[in-house]
């Protein structure tokens, strides 16, 4: 028989895991990811973010610069120069955050066989009890 945990209520977990889940959305967006590994080097322009990051708009880039920077993942620096040169940097926690994303790379690698195998294997046994 089921047995019911009623020290826990949606909200409490709801109110628990939003703020974590809207980290984890902001950081894990397709264009943050791209941005972070770019920049992970040091200072980078914004033409170079650009340039270096296949099918981002001009607009995107600069919406998620201005998110990653308001999350304190990155660092604006504008020099008085003509024109303006305009430069972003990592943080140390957006620094860690990379040593993390690059672990997660480096596991699903490791990982990316096994995971093939085992989708072939369960896709064979469950096309089976379709016939």
């Amino acid at each position: 028989m089921y047995r019911r945990n009623t020290g826990v209520t949606v909200q409490a977990v709801n109110a628990q895991a939003c703020p974590v889940r809207e980290v984890l959305d902001r950081v894990s967006g397709k264009w943050s990811v791209q941005i972070l590994v770019a920049a992970v080097h040091g200072p980078i322009r914004f033409t170079e973010l650009e340039r270096g990051i296949e099918g981002i708009s001009r607009r995107m880039l600069t919406l998620t610069l201005r998110n990653l920077e308001r999350d304190g993942l990155v660092t604006r620096t504008v020099h008085p120069t003509v024109p303006p040169k305009v430069e972003y940097e990592l943080t140390p926690v957006a620094r860690e955050l990379h040593e993390t994303l690059q672990r997660l790379t480096d596991w699903a690698e490791r990982n990316r066989v096994h995971i093939a195998e085992s989708r072939a294997a369960y896709d064979a046994e469950h096309d089976q009890e379709t016939v």
